[in-house]
């Protein structure tokens, strides 16, 4: 299998990368930092915020939840259209006017989703709301990191992509202390305004620079730079290229296992709060969430420490869903808050993989050209089937009961797990796997 990672085929440059990057004068760490404030806001409000409005709505206005969980598709659903565009409007307007207006397109969609008094007036801020969340979503990460690393790309997105998990961590109990202490409309107000003067001013301060106005380069090396641009520290895959991606297994699974890890991980995630709320209380629930973020963290970390371009990646992909089922089969059986938390945590471990390792593993298994078009693909259906997952979810509520969405979600990992393996002809040898 090729190797792609320059961390492994290159240490002596790797080792000067990591010298020059970490120099003060070199300003593409702070763009990370900037980048991992902005994912804390993104996911905080528009990834683990809305399990937290779904569950107040329905306290509040007493609105079914298939009704709310509707809303919650929508606000997923809306990326779809918008995303593909991000990189024409960040050409035309800029990133930083761009990314400040995704968080005041955000604010006003919060702000709506605690002022509903109707369902068309829920309906029209998870639209608003889901304009933010793709605008502050994983696409304006890597354009925001992109330009200033090369040989540290991977390193310096990770970074910044922890800010996603960061945001679950401080955002689901955070809500929830808020909403019963000062009323959802008051803490969607005090949230939208810390949002507004944090990325107001990242994007006037930070977001502004690039290397080319700081006159530096790609990892803050010149002679790196020139490398790159020669081929030197990129080592290029030799898998063959695939033409069409539709009729190539090892792509079809790749695509089926995200699609359905991410649909049952968005559905279940939706809900928790809910769910949740009755055993442990709504501040309860919100730390659990809280919880799990952290546990998305140590998950994340983990396979970072220990995995290389030549591990079995699908193999750690099916690791983390088997943690996940675990989960849910310990939230099925619960009979104490304990054994709860026990089960969120569980769930949590493999939350940030689902979406941080199929790109991975495609990089792996695919030529340079294809593998970008891989990416593509299986992020954007993926996207449009799990943006469905919180309605699907809500309908079984109602037809059944909240336990319910844990069969599911068992059943639905085991499928994307038995998707990752049939496809495991292209990928490492099972003896590369994490020891």
């Amino acid at each position: 299998m090729a190797n792609r990672n320059t961390n492994l085929t290159n240490p002596p440059v790797d080792a000067v990368v990591d010298a020059i990057s970490a120099a003060p004068g070199f300003f593409g760490w702070r763009v990370v930092a900037a980048a991992f404030t902005v994912a804390v806001f993104g996911w905080g409000t528009g990834f683990y915020g809305p399990p937290v409005y779904l569950e107040v709505v329905h306290q509040t206005r007493g609105w079914s939840i298939a009704l709310i969980s509707g809303a919650v598709t929508l606000h997923f659903l809306v990326g779809l259209a918008l995303i593909p565009n991000l990189p024409g409007l960040y050409r035309r307007f800029g990133l930083p006017i761009v990314t400040f207006a995704g968080g005041v397109i955000m604010a006003l969609g919060v702000l709506g989703w605690a002022l509903a008094n109707t369902p068309w007036q829920l309906y029209a801020a998870a639209v608003l709301s889901g304009i933010g969340w793709s605008v502050l979503g994983a696409v304006a990460i890597n354009a925001i990191v992109s330009p200033w690393f090369a040989a540290k790309r991977p390193l310096a997105l990770g970074v910044a992509f922890n800010g996603g998990s960061v945001g679950g961590v401080i955002f689901s109990p955070f809500w929830v202390a808020l909403i019963d202490r000062v009323g959802f409309p008051a803490a969607a107000l005090v949230v939208s305004a810390a949002m507004l003067a944090t990325l107001g001013a990242l994007a006037g301060l930070v977001l502004t620079r690039t290397p080319e106005s700081l006159n530096q380069v790609p990892d803050g090396s010149p002679s790196t730079a020139s490398a790159l641009r020669s081929g030197a520290t990129v080592e290029t895959s030799m898998a063959a290229p695939r033409f069409n991606l539709f009729r190539d297994r090892a792509f079809l699974t790749l695509c089926i296992g995200m699609t359905l890890a991410l649909f049952a991980q968005t559905g279940l995630v939706a809900h928790l709060v809910s769910v949740l709320a009755p055993t442990l209380g709504r501040q309860g629930a919100g730390l659990a969430a809280g919880a799990s973020g952290v546990a998305a963290v140590i998950g994340r970390v983990a396979i970072g420490w220990r995995a290389s371009s030549t591990s079995n990646w699908r193999a750690i992909a099916s690791y983390s869903l088997v943690a996940q089922t675990l989960g849910c089969g310990v939230l099925l059986l619960a009979d104490s808050p304990a054994l709860l938390v026990v089960g969120v945590v569980l769930f949590g471990l493999g939350v940030g993989n689902a979406i941080s390792v199929p790109p991975v593993i495609a990089n792996l298994e695919f030529s340079k050209e294809d593998a970008a078009r891989a990416v593509a693909l299986i992020v954007a259906i993926s996207q449009g089937a799990y943006a469905i997952a919180p309605a699907v979810f809500g309908l079984f509520r109602e037809l059944w009961s909240d336990q319910i969405i844990f069969v599911a979600s068992v059943a639905i990992q085991v499928a994307a797990i038995a998707a990752y393996l049939l496809g495991a002809g292209r990928a490492a040898s099972p003896h590369d796997a994490i020891d």
